[in-house]
């Protein structure tokens, strides 16, 4: 028996999905910030998270103690139009959140694997745990960097390893994804005190329901929930 999946919490419009969202996140940093003095927070890549960043970057928090860092990355540094990190820095690394110390996942290294260990050493320095993580999922079910059918996805999906960044190769016969990427492993999630997973348009809520009821070994969804990630599901039809 697996466990439960949670409930899909809907939004009439994606102002409201977007300010949810981000109020979600904005209380887990603030709760990490109040325990400890410190937090870290996870961010996605991909269109659907802008305005979730442009609202938290207005969040009422003391950001110069917050470490931003991404789920995953293109192996591609900043100047490409694909990176995360451009994205981040221009939608939340802005106004007030402009004060938080960015932690990059790519790093110039000679292999993908080579920039996924120091990724791994760099967020291990900031104590080895996400405190907030906004997670996006794509049409095929794929959240970070962990593709249905890919190469690395047992490893990235296994609950037993620690929590590490891995590099993960460009996919065989035109299977996603195009470029190599860096991304962290299931048990980084775990780490986490809130997981917020948004989601717009019908479709993908669609997918979701199909890929919470999968096998837990090779659906990133269906780990997700079966190893107990503090998971909040927001969608809403159209953003």
């Amino acid at each position: 028996m697996g466990e439960a999946p949670p409930v899909i919490e809907t939004f009439p419009d994606g102002a409201a999905w977007a300010e949810a969202c981000a109020a979600r996140l904005t209380d887990a940093l603030a709760a990490a910030l109040a325990d400890k003095g410190k937090a870290v927070f996870a961010g996605s890549g991909g269109s659907t998270p802008a305005p979730i960043y442009r609202r938290l970057a207005q969040a009422d928090l003391d950001w110069a103690r917050i470490a931003v860092t991404l789920i995953d990355e293109r192996y591609v540094p900043e100047t490409s139009p694909e990176s995360n990190a451009a994205l981040l820095k221009r939608t939340l690394l802005t106004g007030p959140a402009a004060a938080a110390r960015f932690v990059p996942l790519f790093h110039p290294a000679v292999t993908v694997d080579r920039a996924a260990a120091l990724a791994a050493h760099a967020l291990a320095a900031e104590g080895g745990k996400l405190d907030a993580v906004l997670l996006g999922m794509g049409e095929d079910g794929h959240i970070c960097s962990m593709f249905p059918d890919g190469p690395t996805l047992k490893t990235l999906l296994s609950p037993a390893l620690r929590p590490t960044v891995l590099g993960v190769p460009h996919g065989r016969d035109g299977a996603a994804p195009s470029l190599e990427r860096l991304t962290i492993n299931l048990p980084y999630l775990m780490t986490s005190r809130r997981v917020v997973l948004a989601l717009t348009g019908v479709a993908k809520r669609a997918v979701f329901e199909r890929e919470a009821a999968g096998d837990p070994a090779v659906r990133p969804i269906a780990a997700l929930i079966a190893a107990k990630v503090p998971l909040d599901v927001l969608w809403t039809e159209k953003a």
